[in-house]
């Protein structure tokens, strides 16, 4: 059986364990969909008028009764209904998530794009100057919260520039690329900051350890120039580390990135699983979670089969 197989034979097993956790979780959370629909208001309802509801929201069944019934809804690909929206949880979810995808590839490439390139230039150039304005430009990123980085992006583009960034609004991609890519530019900055300086860390210290390999100093007793030495026989076997952050990073991002969609009025997957809590909509907080779980396992996979095309000694499944 081949490692992809197996790989993808143990996602329904995790996903039954995500969607455990989260039924549970969500119901220890004080409070119903009745109370937080109404309010105070809610402590005006007839013993009558609570029961009506409770059957209409679905929670006037015991807890394994209710996991039961939405775990068979789940095997028919129905996800429930949003208490909230009125609509289909995975319609919901769909409408949420080429904002967080694009978001997220955004953010990808602008880490990726600054922090590999600025690693391998601290490495080549270790303990100089260069180096060591890297490793503050790193430590700065690391240390630097994102809503911060958000709020002060928004306040010169506002103060300096006379600017204020689009918010709340979102165009497809498809629909309108340069409006979209322009609306998700800051937010993807804002993201992408903080992550480039991690990439910054890692690439930096993975040239280092390659760097003083024996095929790197055979590469250049060969007399191959100093570029390509560092380009093509050192960086694809360094970014095996830079790959493996990357991809449990975008899998994060693709759960949504609650703080930045905030600052930004982004209706991203974060904000709607914010909200889903909020107001206990149930159904939709256990769609998108385990939505989000789905993600995380595609991307993981993935990451696990760009080690062999990065490294060719790398065989999956010890072949």
């Amino acid at each position: 059986m081949s490692y992809v197989v197996q790989r993808l034979l143990t996602f329904p097993l995790i996903l039954l364990g995500v969607s455990i956790l989260v039924f549970v979780s969500i119901r220890l959370v004080p409070g119903d969909a009745i109370t937080a629909m109404l309010g105070t208001e809610a402590g005006l309802l007839t013993p009558t008028q609570r029961a009506a509801l409770s059957a209409y929201f679905g929670i006037d069944q015991p807890v394994w009764t209710q996991y039961l019934r939405w775990l068979g809804g789940l095997f028919r690909g129905d996800l429930g209904i949003s208490s909230i929206y009125g609509k289909p949880v995975l319609t919901v979810i769909l409408e949420r998530f080429p904002l967080t995808l694009q978001l997220s590839l955004m953010s990808m490439v602008i880490a990726l794009g600054v922090g590999v390139p600025l690693g391998v230039l601290a490495a080549s150039r270790n303990e100089r100057p260069s180096d060591l304005a890297v490793r503050v430009l790193a430590m700065l990123g690391q240390s630097t919260p994102s809503f911060v980085i958000g709020i002060l992006i928004i306040y010169a583009l506002s103060v300096w520039f006379g600017f204020v960034p689009a918010m709340g609004v979102f165009t497809p991609f498809m629909s309108d690329p340069l409006a979209s890519m322009g609306q998700l530019i800051f937010p993807a900055i804002t993201l992408g900051f903080a992550f480039a300086a991690s990439v910054m860390r890692i690439s930096r210290s993975a040239m280092l350890d390659v760097l003083s390999d024996d095929y790197v100093r055979t590469a250049r007793s060969k007399g191959a120039s100093p570029a390509s030495v560092i380009w093509r026989h050192a960086l694809p076997n360094a970014l095996i580390p830079v790959v493996t952050l990357s991809g449990v990073e975008f899998g994060y991002l693709l759960g949504g990135a609650v703080i930045v969609e905030q600052i930004f009025a982004l209706p991203g997957l974060g904000r709607l699983v914010l909200d889903a809590i909020t107001q206990r909509d149930y159904a939709l907080v256990q769609g998108t979670v385990l939505f989000i779980a789905f993600n995380f396992l595609v991307v993981n996979l993935l990451v696990d089969l760009a080690y062999v095309a990065l490294d060719p000694r790398i065989r999956i499944g010890g072949r």
